[in-house]
């Protein structure tokens, strides 16, 4: 029997808690997120989709297949044509504008992770890669159910932060994390123990880059470079 998504996080499972557990994450479902530090993670989102871009065309040139090279463009075109323009209309409805956002310089929490992602997609295979990103893509689909799940978690005009919920927990990034689960399923279950280990380290690297992240824009860490 081979290995799936769900080894990976219970490998991990301390940390995949706590990041999507995150107490940024708790006080978006209960609107009680100061929307100073909304902001900042915002902003520092924004950058971060750029780089996320850039490693799925990364993923393109190693993309092996037909098939993989496939899924990778339409990442890549997800990301570019859909979720950045979406993203640049979300930061102006909270007073960031468009040139704000190009002018920013990148966070730590934000070059740690990101250059994480990319080095790792360097130095290894595609699957390396797709796991490395596997905390965002799926985590955040997840995210979204679970405090879908929360009897705490406002929804509609009470919550400031309902279009955030709203955007993962939507159809289209949905299909987009259950596609990323079957094709990471796929690849995993030929992998041998040795070989899972490895990936294993990378996927709890990242799921704790991306508590860095959660708490950066909770502790407003970096805005000085933001301001």
């Amino acid at each position: 029997m081979g290995y799936r998504f769900t080894d990976l996080t219970t490998a991990s499972h301390e940390d995949w808690r706590a990041y999507i557990e995150h107490d940024f994450v708790r006080q978006l479902g209960t609107a009680t997120l100061p929307e100073a530090s909304f902001r900042h993670y915002l902003k520092q989102d924004y950058l971060f989709l750029i780089h996320f871009a850039r490693a799925y065309a990364l993923a393109a040139y190693k993309s092996p297949t037909l098939a993989d090279l496939r899924q990778a463009h339409e990442g890549l075109k997800a990301i570019v044509d859909v979720e950045l323009g979406l993203h640049v209309g979300f930061c102006q409805e909270w007073g960031i504008s468009e040139q704000e956002l190009e002018a920013l310089p990148e966070a730590r929490a934000t070059l740690a992770y990101t250059r994480y992602v990319l080095d790792t997609g360097n130095r290894g295979d595609l699957l390396d890669l797709h796991v490395a990103l596997a905390p965002c893509l799926v985590g955040y689909g997840e995210i979204a159910n679970w405090l879908n799940a929360q009897p705490s978690t406002l929804r509609g005009s009470q919550n400031p932060f309902d279009a955030w919920i709203a955007m993962y927990e939507g159809e289209e990034f949905q299909a987009a994390m259950q596609a990323e689960l079957e094709w990471l399923n796929t690849r995993l279950a030929d992998v041998p123990p040795a070989r899972f280990a490895e990936l294993s380290k990378i996927f709890r690297d990242a799921t704790r880059l991306e508590i860095d992240f959660w708490q950066m824009g909770l502790a407003l860490i970096d805005q000085d470079l933001t301001a």
